[in-house]
């Protein structure tokens, strides 16, 4: 089952404790987009950010979420 906006940013917060997250629909009701906003980000490159917010949401990147369009940053970006 597809999660909705809500549990994938419940997802994104439990997996990057001190995040400031959104997510919305982008299309359909598997491509979302998010903003994740974390001081766990400072001092790496995009890809590693990127990563960091694919393994927070296991298995629902490989299954249940088609597509993900993502805006990380650290929070004074």
């Amino acid at each position: 089952m597809t999660p909705g906006p809500d549990e994938v940013a419940e997802l994104l917060r439990q997996g990057i404790p001190d995040s400031t997250v959104q997510v919305r629909l982008f299309s359909g009701h598997d491509h979302f987009e998010a903003e994740v906003i974390s001081e766990a980000f400072r001092g790496k490159s995009r890809v590693a950010q990127h990563q960091m917010v694919y393994a927070a949401l296991g298995e629902h990147m490989r299954k249940a979420i088609h597509a993900l369009t993502l805006k990380t940053c650290v929070p004074e970006e």
